[in-house]
């Protein structure tokens, strides 16, 4: 994987544009409807577009199984996808997150 941190954001853009589907199920998620996941998204995104970057726990919370997103995804007939997605995030993370100075690693 070439640039870790862009196979990040890219995996949250997708990410982002499953919840943003108008015939998602919320019903066994902590969310009503998809804003406020979307605004959490957003605000990860916008992080990576100012050269900063979420710590891994909280990018990851999103990927983890029997969580909210999993919950939408798999309520919302999009699951595979989902797990897709993970399968991404965890490579990316794992070259972004356990690479570079050692402050970095603290985060993740």
């Amino acid at each position: 994987m070439d640039d870790p941190r862009a196979e990040i954001e890219a995996v949250l853009r997708e990410l982002r544009a499953l919840m943003a589907r108008p015939d998602n199920n919320f019903l066994w998620s902590p969310w009503e409807d998809a804003g406020p996941a979307l605004k959490r998204i957003d605000r990860m995104i916008g992080r990576l577009e100012r050269g900063g970057f979420p710590s891994r726990p909280t990018v990851a919370w999103l990927f983890r199984g029997a969580e909210a997103v999993q919950e939408v995804s798999l309520s919302s007939g999009w699951g595979d996808e989902f797990v897709a997605l993970a399968s991404r995030f965890d490579a990316a993370a794992e070259a972004f997150y356990n690479r570079g100075p050692w402050w970095r690693r603290l985060l993740g």
